[in-house]
């Protein structure tokens, strides 16, 4: 199927090419056939009743160094494309936000992947909260009252912003730590959102399992062991990922959100899982298909074109 793709994204020349799944999904696309497309969120303008980028045509090989070419910028109308990937990595603040209403105003006569209205209504740590069944105890708060309570009862507890990624601002507090309230403190200063506090699980030294849905439905997983000292898994902080099976808990948390991701269009899914208890629901810009396909031999974002392709 031949036609034009714009990958809305940070920009190209940042991405590591061994395990960023932006680039195989353009590469995927670039393999079919597509005219590919290159802009960052802040090149995406509403302007005489259209939404416009400014754009620059790509081309994606696996050449460390020297994994793309762009063409001169030029305007491009966001309605003549077949399909937006909305790939820039979070911070989910008002800029991400925008986009997404921007994003709306063309989808689905442009397929935005995922769709906009639902990853605005989907920000990770909270979406998960529609399925209390499948979680760790769990707070949303700014009250540091209800935060010390919350850790008297737990004892053991992670402290996490609601709005980061990639592990950062993410703190283990331990029994007897005394830092709780200069944590607390600290966030306070840095922005007026809840945070998120979660009972500490010490199934994370075994691993934090990510598991990849497309269109609903789970296709592989990889486990990300942190490091020795380091209570975050996350790729980003040095989490090294391993081969995995999923267990027939995780199938059940697959399935439990899987009809949901899909009749809200989120197409690519990367879901969380630590112990048995769903982490985190990411649709901004998961990750992981490509420490899947090393690990299991498989191709996913053929599949993911697929499913994209079968809504077109």
């Amino acid at each position: 199927m031949a036609g034009q793709v714009a990958i809305q994204m940070d920009h190209v020349s940042t991405i590591g090419i061994d395990g960023d799944s932006s680039f195989v999904m353009g590469m995927e696309a670039q393999r079919r056939g597509y005219k590919l497309w290159h802009y960052e969120p802040q090149d995406l303008s509403y302007s005489k009743n259209r939404v416009v980028a400014v754009a620059q045509e790509m081309e994606m090989r696996r050449e460390l160094g020297n994994h793309f070419t762009l063409g001169e910028k030029t305007v491009i109308d966001l309605a003549d494309i077949d399909v937006v990937l909305m790939r820039q990595d979070p911070p989910f603040d008002m800029s991400y936000i925008s986009a997404t209403h921007l994003l709306d105003l063309v989808h689905p006569k442009t397929l935005v992947v995922n769709n906009p209205s639902e990853v605005r209504n989907a920000p990770e740590k909270l979406f998960m909260l529609k399925y209390p069944g499948l979680l760790a105890p769990t707070m949303i708060s700014r009250d540091a009252q209800a935060i010390q309570d919350f850790r008297y009862e737990q004892k053991d507890i992670i402290v996490k912003p609601l709005f980061g990624n990639g592990g950062a601002g993410v703190f283990h507090i331990a029994p007897g730590d005394e830092n709780l309230n200069s944590l607390l403190e600290m966030f306070a200063g840095i922005n007026r959102e809840p945070l998120m506090i979660q009972k500490y699980l010490p199934a994370v030294r075994a691993g934090d399992k990510r598991i990849i849905l497309i269109d609903g439905v789970p296709v592989g997983g990889t486990n990300r062991v942190p490091q020795l000292g380091e209570a975050r898994s996350n790729m980003h902080v040095g989490g090294q990922a391993e081969k995995t099976q999923m267990t027939k808990r995780e199938y059940e948390i697959c399935e439990a959100i899987g009809p949901d991701l899909k009749e809200r269009g989120l197409i690519f899914v990367g879901i969380d899982v630590i112990g048995g208890f769903l982490t985190e629901i990411n649709v901004t810009s998961p990750t992981g298909l490509q420490e899947v396909n090393t690990f299991d031999d498989v191709c996913l974002e053929s599949d993911l074109w697929d499913a994209i392709e079968t809504r077109l």
